[in-house]
């Protein structure tokens, strides 16, 4: 039978004690996507448009990093504005519950519409009140 000396018998109970404090690690999504804080969507969307340097359908995207200091300041302030904008759009739109409302919002320059396609499907119709060209989208509730 081994005998423990003092510090031995410390260093044992205090590895065996260490354990029984330990807790589970929960994940917590950041993506709205994936189960994460509605509003953080915005915010990734502004990010992930910043930082996108790929050329756009009519191939005449340009990299932030070919543009000067002040048309990269320039742009980064018109997709902050615009995604500002979006954002208090959505917030109209939404309900206590955070899911979309089926109403119209108008604002200066567009009209938003939201109807219930039934089964949980949403369309989203945004119309330009100048030239009345409309882009529609579905999602699901």
């Amino acid at each position: 039978m081994p005998v423990f000396r003092p510090p031995q018998l410390a260093l044992i109970v205090l590895a065996i004690a260490g354990g029984a404090g330990a807790t589970d690690i929960v994940y917590q999504p950041v993506n709205p996507a994936f189960g994460g804080y509605p509003a953080n969507g915005q915010h990734l969307l502004a990010t992930a448009t910043a930082t996108n340097n790929h050329a756009g359908k009519d191939g005449l995207g340009r990299s932030l990093l070919d543009q000067s200091p002040l048309a990269q300041f320039n742009q980064t302030l018109e997709r902050t504005v615009l995604s500002q904008l979006a954002a208090a759009a959505t917030s109209k739109l939404t309900g206590s519950d955070g899911k979309l409302v089926p109403g119209t919002f108008s604002t200066e320059n567009f009209t938003i519409s939201v109807t219930d396609l039934g089964g949980g499907m949403l369309r989203i119709t945004t119309t330009d009140k100048a030239t009345g060209a409309a882009t529609t989208f579905e999602v699901a509730q």
